[in-house]
């Protein structure tokens, strides 16, 4: 049995791991820790999943890997400066491995992947998310790194930027700038997790669209993660390479 231990656990997405891990045959919830709870209960697991606050995630993490447990992250909000203090952490040789996913939907992983894909092959790309608005940060991690992984294919490819004529805006009109990339977050109540990843040129457009309905969608992708960590090298970032995707 995997001993595993839930921060973030009376959340909505803390609350459902829960959940998932207790149904699951080969798991054993043995914390379940939330805002204001010591984490000392932690240490009677072997693999930590985490889904809080991008304002505590980072400081969750290094007590983790100070602690040699191996961690599984859906909290969003790791620039790349983020990433790379997780890297100096796990350089010490600790024990645990971690991974840190923007999304963990299985649908979600695939539609990344299949925008990574198709991007090179159109002349322009702008990406629309929209979640609930009790969201902390915009645009999400999934379309922060659909935007990364498109603007790497398009340059290794040597596609030109998007073509854009736009001289005058109101300030944001036009979205974030990720990477070249145009990133729209939209929050609106009733939505949960939902992104489209447009694509145009030479008279079509070509639409990418993953969708989650409930919040039990991430949980095949985040018991994975659970099940595979031991094995991992030290730093993973997505679900990706589980999923047996090439880059």
């Amino acid at each position: 049995m995997i001993k595993v231990g839930v921060l973030g656990a009376k959340g909505r997405m803390g609350a459902e791991v829960c959940r998932a891990v207790q149904g699951a045959d080969d798991m054993e919830l043995v914390a379940a820790v939330d805002q204001d709870d010591a984490r000392e209960a932690l240490t009677a697991a072997e693999v930590v999943v985490d889904f809080t606050h991008p304002g505590v995630v980072m400081d969750n993490l290094q007590w983790c890997v100070e602690h040699g447990l191996h961690a599984v992250v859906g909290t969003t909000g790791f620039d790349p400066s983020r990433l790379d203090t997780v890297r100096s952490w796990l350089a010490d040789d600790a024990p645990g491995n971690v991974i840190i996913a923007p999304n963990f939907g299985i649908g979600a992983v695939l539609m990344m992947h299949f925008a990574q894909k198709a991007a090179p092959f159109f002349e322009s790309v702008e990406i629309v998310e929209t979640h609930h608005p009790n969201k902390a940060d915009a645009p999400s991690g999934t379309a922060y790194r659909t935007a990364e992984l498109v603007a790497a294919a398009r340059a290794e490819a040597g596609v030109s930027p998007s073509p854009d004529a736009t001289t005058s805006e109101v300030d944001g009109a036009r979205g974030a700038d990720v990477d070249g990339v145009r990133v729209h977050a939209v929050r609106l109540s009733g939505a949960i997790a939902h992104q489209q990843v447009v694509l145009g040129g030479h008279g079509e457009l070509f639409t990418i669209r993953h969708d989650s309905m409930n919040r039990a969608s991430f949980m095949p992708g985040v018991l994975l993660a659970v099940r595979r960590i031991p094995g991992l090298d030290r730093l993973t970032l997505g679900i990706e390479s589980l999923l047996g995707l090439e880059p």
